[in-house]
């Protein structure tokens, strides 16, 4: 008992559903892409770092919120030309992924002053601006409580626009693009909005990470797609899958307890340098553990059936 409670102090679970919430709106991202319109969108991580860095250049300037609208409308600009090489060159969703992310890396040093990092510590963030507000209220919470009604507003919006007529023929377009086709809808244009909006929550993601921890680093997004997989899989394999609600909430879900493992590896004093390990350690776990639920559920029964058999 007192091991669990030296793991799962208070403050471990806080700054884990933290990071969980701003992580959240990436596992939001890849559920529209790679779930709805069943592509694999591998641009994922330069464009995580594309938020990041367009919030941190804006929000020197002194502007944190307009910060996330920019870095949002970067976004858009990163999923509409993976959409495009897709939809207009004929490249395949994956190495479309690959030749955006690639060509982000120099885009994302641009946008820093060609430089590997960027700090923004001495300038105004909008956890700065809620702190004076809501910490007199609810003391140390405020980031949580923070990051958790911009991440339920993101997860209720796009719940809402995936329910629009827009949003049912993006659906429809990952289900079956040949009936899209005969029902006089282009499917590039619902792949293109559909990535674009991706695009928009993945920079969202990355641009509140740069005012949460004050910085931008040029490697920030890498292994991005791999944990929100993970989140979208953890998600599913808890919450089931149903209605829209109830899958953004999985993925909401997702990416807290992805964080969670984290934050327990960390307290468990796993070295810096085995984290990797780690991480792909879970992410292994998470993706194999609906075939694990399979195969366990199917050797229940063969057991059950060998019980029951006469002699």
């Amino acid at each position: 008992m007192e091991l669990l409670t030296s793991i799962f102090t208070i403050g471990t679970a806080q700054t884990a559903m933290e990071l969980g919430c701003i992580y959240a709106l990436v596992a939001l991202a890849l559920f529209l892409s790679f779930s709805i319109l069943n592509i694999a969108d591998l641009s994922t991580d330069g464009c995580f770092t594309l938020g990041c860095a367009v919030c941190c250049q804006v929000s020197l300037l002194g502007h944190p919120i307009l910060g996330l609208f920019a870095a949002m409308l970067a976004g858009v600009l990163s999923g509409y030309i993976t959409a495009f090489l897709q939809t207009k060159l004929g490249v395949a969703s994956i190495l479309a992924g690959i030749i955006v992310n690639t060509g982000l890396y120099t885009v994302n040093l641009a946008v820093m002053g060609f430089s590997s990092t960027l700090s923004i510590f001495k300038s105004d963030t909008i956890f700065s601006m809620a702190k004076g507000l809501l910490e007199p209220v609810i003391g140390s919470w405020y980031k949580l409580l923070l990051a958790a009604l911009i991440v339920l507003l993101v997860g209720a919006l796009l719940t809402l626009f995936l329910k629009t007529r827009l949003g049912l023929s993006i659906r429809a377009t990952g289900d079956s693009p040949d009936m899209i086709k005969a029902s006089s809808v282009n499917p590039a244009f619902t792949i293109t909005i559909g990535l674009c909006i991706s695009g928009s929550l993945t920079a969202l993601s990355g641009a509140v990470l740069a005012q949460y921890q004050k910085s931008c680093d040029i490697n920030l997004g890498t292994g991005m797609v791999t944990i929100a997989l993970a989140s979208l899989i953890i998600g599913e394999t808890l919450v089931g899958k149903g209605g829209m609600f109830r899958r953004v909430l999985g993925a909401i879900i997702g990416s807290c307890l992805y964080r969670l493992f984290v934050a327990v590896a960390l307290r468990l004093n796993v070295p810096a340098e085995c984290m990797k390990l780690v991480s792909a350690l879970i992410v292994a776990v998470a993706i194999a553990s609906p075939a694990l639920k399979k195969y366990v559920s199917f050797q229940k029964q063969k057991i059950s059936r060998k019980g029951g058999a006469p002699c």
